[in-house]
């Protein structure tokens, strides 16, 4: 018995301690981790002035900046979530915002902004630069954009609403963990407490994705929570759209470009004027930048304004950045001083000569003087808008590599967009084709009513040909007017058939080692153009050039305008 006692013992022993290690592994996989994660890699936060954005309901890429307790936004974050129309003045230093009626203007490092003449200050820096950063407070741009932010500490973060949709909400019934993934062993974010109401952004068996009142992201048990139901949370009061006026015409538009290569060219509007019908907009080319400091070249005289309006017509001169080749479009509009003489020399010009309207051509906008023509449009917009003279902008058919050109904006703050509807193929092309196919056309007229409003839209057609010499790998073309087009037609015999690909009536001749091609624009091609701006229900059409075209051609047009 005595031998017994001590086995019984050993094996109780061994009983309880693996009882005991049972024990504490089944503690171990049910009980709750303790562990609390590191907020600053949660977050990703890369120093103490570092401030990650919670945008919605999701934790975003780009960070704010703290620094004396002010909040800021580096540029491109304000251009993509807030408003894009705030306009960074890298050449003088200034930060820039155009109001339907006045430019907002304040000196980068400043805590004074000028509206218009009248000026007022803010008790802290505007805007700053950190390197070759631009950073703009967040008060300040909230004066000029639709959003609300509140501002977390321990450790820094701020959440931004932009929108303010219906949400789930949920409220905590017992004091409990908000951890970073659906699990109890995974680390704590956060605590919340019974009452506090949390947003309900992913429902799952045992766990829902939530976002505390502090804008924390993470998980809490479905037994922790209860009253679920929907919520539509106050939009921000204090924020007003600005309107910007258009001075559009009850009318559709039909508008024909004279070219004026010299002051003797104003005499011939008489003369290309004599079989046209409808046109209702005439635009001489009379304006070109001739150098770098804003100053244009100027064919404008008083006689042709008052022989055009005595005609019914109204007179939208145009102003061009390529008839001067040594102008730099870039140097002429990225400083604000150059912008606002360039601004008020075809203002004080159009006034001088009673024009009704401005058209800028300007074409070729380089990648970096994109955002500087912008703003040009946008700030010629203000006296345009105060003294009823009508603001158009000549743009290529949208493409790609023209998104800077930002059609968008141009269609807020300017009356008319007028797209190009021509040069598919044009002189230095590698392949001969049509000046203006269908697709092409429709593609131009579709794309720019996607982003400016139909109205406002006038999309111009061809008065000219390309007619096309390949010989061997050389390809070559002359643009001729329909009436040449039709004579080299029936010099050379060709035989016409109609392209349902183009919608133009083509024809082609070998000669030699040439092979030539031809793709006319004529009643036919127009017609199918004209029917397809009907289609979209644009503001017009306008032509280039006069001078180009046939007599019949107006007829075709006419019905259009008439519709």
């Amino acid at each position: 018995m005595k031998k017994i006692i001590p086995v019984l013992i050993a094996i109780v022993l061994i009983i309880v301690v693996a009882a005991v290690g049972f024990g504490s592994k089944i503690m171990e996989k049910y009980s709750y981790s303790k562990e609390r994660a590191d907020l600053a890699e949660y977050f990703g936060i890369m120093g103490s002035d570092d401030v990650p954005i919670i945008l919605q309901d999701e934790r975003i890429e780009e960070h704010a900046k703290l620094w004396d307790g002010v909040c800021y936004f580096d540029y491109a974050t304000v251009h993509k979530y807030f408003n894009d129309r705030f306009y960074e003045d890298k050449k003088e230093g200034l930060l820039l915002y155009a109001l339907p009626d006045k430019i907002v203007s304040t000196e980068i490092g400043s805590q004074t902004v000028a509206v218009g003449a009248d000026s007022s200050g803010r008790d802290y820096v505007i805007a700053r630069y950190e390197g070759d950063i631009l950073y703009v407070a967040a008060d300040f741009v909230k004066e000029y954009a639709n959003f609300s932010y509140d501002l977390y500490n321990a450790p820094n973060h701020m959440q931004i609403y932009t929108e303010w949709n219906e949400r789930q909400t949920a409220t905590i019934t017992k004091d409990t963990e908000v951890r970073y993934q659906g699990g109890i062993k995974s680390d704590i974010l956060t605590d919340v407490f019974e009452g506090d109401k949390v947003i309900v952004l992913e429902e799952m068996e045992t766990w829902t994705k939530v976002k505390t009142e502090d804008a924390f992201i993470g998980y809490v048990e479905n037994k922790r929570l209860s009253e679920k139901s929907a919520e539509t949370p106050s939009p921000v009061s204090d924020y007003v759209e600005p309107v910007y006026e258009s001075n559009t015409r009850d009318h559709k538009i039909n508008l024909a470009w004279h070219a004026v290569g010299s002051a003797a060219g104003n005499d011939t509007l008489a003369e290309m004027m004599a079989g046209s019908k409808s046109i209702n907009v005439i635009s001489p080319t009379w304006f070109a930048l001739s150098d770098n400091e804003g100053n244009f070249t100027s064919f404008a005289t008083q006689d042709y304004v008052t022989r055009a309006h005595d005609m019914g017509l109204e007179v939208w001169a145009l102003v061009d950045n390529f008839t001067n080749q040594d102008v730099d479009t870039y140097e002429v509009l990225a400083g604000t001083s150059t912008r606002s003489h360039l601004i008020s020399g075809l203002i004080d010009t159009a006034l001088a000569y009673d024009l009704d309207g401005i058209n800028i051509d300007f074409e070729n906008i380089s990648l970096d003087a994109g955002e500087p023509f912008v703003e040009f449009i946008r700030e010629l917009s203000i006296p345009c808008r105060e003294h009823g003279i009508v603001l158009s902008v000549d743009n290529y058919v949208p493409m790609g590599y023209t998104d800077h050109y930002n059609r968008r904006e141009q269609g807020i703050v300017a009356d008319y967009v007028i797209v190009m509807g021509y040069d598919e193929h044009y002189s230095g092309s590698a392949t001969a084709g049509s000046v203006a196919s269908i697709d092409f056309v429709e593609n131009g007229v579709a794309n720019t009513v996607a982003q400016v409003p139909a109205e406002k839209v006038i999309n111009a057609i061809p008065f000219y040909t390309r007619i096309w010499e390949t010989k061997g790998t050389t390809v070559s073309s002359q643009a001729v007017g329909m009436e040449l087009a039709q004579q080299y037609i029936t010099d050379h015999g060709i035989t016409t058939v109609w392209d349902e690909q183009t919608c133009q009536n083509y024809g082609e001749y070998q000669s030699g080692d040439s092979y030539y091609q031809v793709w006319l624009e004529d009643e036919d091609s127009i017609r199918v153009k004209l029917n397809i701006m009907d289609k979209y229900g644009i503001g017009g059409v306008a032509e280039w050039k006069l001078g180009f075209e046939v007599d019949s051609i107006w007829d075709v047009i006419e019905e259009y305008v008439n519709k």
